[in-house]
């Protein structure tokens, strides 16, 4: 009797052959984005349609669980998936051809659609997402020939000896698998090789970065306001005054971040105007620029948490422009809009008081670093980021509430977007074991462009007793506070709250931060010995 070699007597061997397929595709496909479309990579692309299909709550958790990490964290979880479905595609492809080169098309065209769709696509989006599918496609097709070759010599040498069954001993079984190891290790190189040579020639061609460190901003015309004495209490921990460029939070909904030539860029400011203007860098340099100290905030910041940031900010008034433009009566609001497509629906009052809301160029006395939007970004105090601080900005539409939503406001964020009063304790950090005696609390509290009267602490149930307010900068930024504690032996709770300027404290209702920013007093529990 004639022994038929069993399917899975080489278990894995077709998950091997999909995900080999993928990797190789995906290496492919990156290379192709570097050279003839960036910012439309097979990874950006499905990355940015999950983004912006994501409802608040996901987007809020990704931030609580990965903070400014999201979107490596996002990146990393795309590619696991990704080669789980190359996995299941291999093994069906076995199983019933073509059904993993069928789904391995797919992906590449749900890539495709999704790169074309973005409000940045350019002319050729759609080909990197496309080539990877088309090469995953072919490699796995393949693969399973050179699977299927394997197979069937060793059902052949099976029947030579008389119906005695090949198995992965078998030394023509073990010579074919080795060809078939050989070429999907080969497919898994070269698309590592590939990806790895996408990433260089994406570095080599950022040409902005070099004209970035070439550029000398133009000194304030308005010089900002200076650091009084004693603003920085230098408490160890205790977070610093201004914040470091490189320390500055980013949140935003770009996976590669724009690269923009400021010798190309330029800003239209349309809708409801009586006249459009535009103006480009050199425009904007030539204007007298305004120096101003301000926090900016981002909703999604949780009680306690660490997405707030402050900077002396260079740039010119908002305000200015539109007046230059003449904004009609019905207007109420203004839709900035980003070079990746993000809008943030700003309100106009926010932009035409007397508050420095400003198109910004510098960022604590250098160019806006990449991330943080250059060449240009609003920066609107005393709103969260999302409704106002859009990074790469290349457009304002004057409109209404009423016609008009920006990005996140669909996606259930409220319109407005006024920063509440909040506090936060940065020392002693939670969980930490001190020694019983004097020490000290400190942290940080805000509500921009209102201001902050005073902070309370309490420890345990006991009372609530004033800290020390350091001198604030100014309504827009935050303000350090300090308490000196003699602290006994124990585990304790330490709770915060921040006074505003109406007397009234921050509240102790716990909120989450969708739709409009988070509520709740901060504590840490501390442990002394």
């Amino acid at each position: 009797m004639h022994m038929v070699q069993r399917d899975d007597a080489l278990p894995g061997d077709d998950a091997v052959a999909g995900v080999a397929a993928v990797v190789l595709g995906a290496g492919v496909g990156e290379a192709v984005a570097a050279l003839i479309a960036p910012g439309s990579s097979p990874f950006a692309a499905i990355g940015g349609a999950l983004i912006d299909a994501a409802p608040a709550w996901a987007k809020n958790t990704a931030i609580a669980l990965f903070g400014t990490a999201d979107k490596a964290a996002l990146l990393v979880g795309i590619a696991i998936v990704l080669l789980v479905v190359a996995a299941i595609a291999g093994t069906l492809e076995r199983r019933r051809p073509p059904v993993g080169r069928v789904i391995l098309g797919a992906i590449g065209v749900a890539g495709a659609i999704a790169a074309v769709t973005r409000a940045d696509a350019g002319a050729f989006a759609w080909l990197p997402s496309l080539v990877a599918g088309g090469v995953a496609v072919i490699t796995l097709g393949a693969l399973r020939r050179v699977g299927q070759r394997r197979r069937m010599q060793g059902l052949h040498g099976a029947r030579a000896r008389d119906a005695s069954p090949a198995s992965p001993s078998d030394p023509n079984v073990g010579a074919d698998r080795r060809t078939f190891l050989l070429w999907s290790g080969a497919a898994v190189g070269v698309g590592v090789l590939a990806a790895i040579g996408s990433s260089l020639v994406r570095a080599g061609a950022r040409s902005v970065a070099a004209v970035r460190s070439a550029i000398r901003l133009p000194a304030a015309a308005v010089a900002g306001p200076a650091i009084p004495a004693g603003a920085d209490l230098q408490i160890a921990g205790l977070a610093p005054v201004i914040t470091p460029n490189a320390d500055f939070y980013r949140i935003d909904t770009a996976l590669i971040v724009p690269q923009i030539d400021p010798a190309t860029w330029r800003l239209r400011i349309h809708g409801k105007v009586d006249q459009e203007v535009e103006i480009g860098w050199e425009d904007l340099l030539a204007l007298p620029l305004e120096e101003s100290v301000t926090t900016l905030t981002c909703v999604s910041n949780e009680v306690g948490g660490d997405l707030i940031g402050t900077a002396r900010w260079l740039g010119y008034p908002i305000r200015h422009l539109l007046a230059r433009a003449g904004v009609q009566p019905e207007a109420d609001m203004v839709l900035s809009t980003s070079q990746d497509g993000f809008t943030a629906g700003t309100p106009l009052e926010a932009l035409t008081d007397e508050r420095n809301a400003i198109l910004a160029v510098g960022m604590n006395g250098e160019p806006l670093p990449d991330d943080h939007g250059f060449p240009v970004r609003m920066v609107v105090p005393g709103l969260y980021g999302y409704v106002s601080a859009t990074k790469w900005v290349v457009e304002l539409e004057v409109t209404r509430f009423a016609d008009a939503q920006g990005y996140w406001t669909p996606r259930g964020w409220s319109e407005l977007g006024p920063i509440k009063l909040a506090s936060r304790i940065d020392v002693p950090r939670r969980g930490a074991r001190l020694t019983a005696g004097d020490t000290v609390i400190a942290g940080v509290a805000w509500q921009q462009h209102v201001g902050v009267r005073g902070v309370q602490v309490r420890i345990d149930d006991g009372p609530w007793q004033d800290a020390v307010l350091a001198p604030a900068i100014g309504v827009d930024t935050w303000v350090q506070w300090t308490f000196p504690w003699n602290a006994p032996a124990g585990r304790h709770a330490i709770t915060a709250r921040a006074i505003g300027v109406d007397g009234q404290p921050q509240t102790e209702a716990v909120a989450p931060p969708a739709p409009d920013g988070a509520t709740g007093w901060p504590s840490v529990a501390v442990d002394v010995g």
